[in-house]
């Protein structure tokens, strides 16, 4: 296998995630809206401007995160809170701190950055779009 990429699907929010995320992470956003895509002239007006795609690298070796908005009708198919984390691994504690406080702003805290019996920093919680991460820096 090549690479395993996160894919996310939000509620109409996903530009506002993802310039945030880039305050975050740095990098690049590759954005496609549903209507600079051919064949979407059937779709309702709510959505031609919403993603349809975007993209942001957020590693040194090109792991991309990426998402789209899900259309009208299709909300109830979004579940805040699922069976997922996304998890980071910074290059040293400071970075790790950094983008705890950063990311964690505003959300949900499950467990603070701290050190833990596996690693010099850990953490778990939900940004406030409600995506969950965890941070796992320094094996023990």
């Amino acid at each position: 296998m090549k690479s395993i990429n996160p894919y996310l699907i939000f509620n109409g929010n996903a530009e506002e995630a993802f310039d945030f995320y880039q305050s975050v992470f740095g990098g690049e956003v590759l954005k496609i809206r549903f209507n600079d895509m051919p064949g979407t002239a059937e779709m309702p007006d709510e959505d031609q401007n919403k993603l349809a795609h975007v993209a942001l690298a957020i590693t040194s070796n090109s792991q991309v995160l990426m998402a789209s908005d899900a259309g009208t009708g299709h909300e109830a198919n979004i579940q805040k809170n699922g069976n997922y984390y996304l998890s980071l691994e910074p290059e040293s504690a400071e970075e790790a701190e950094e983008i705890y406080k950063k990311l964690s702003e505003g959300g949900k805290v499950f467990m603070p950055l701290n050190e833990t019996d596996w690693a010099e920093k850990f953490a778990m919680f939900a940004d406030k779009f409600m995506v969950q991460w965890m941070i796992n820096y320094g094996d023990k």
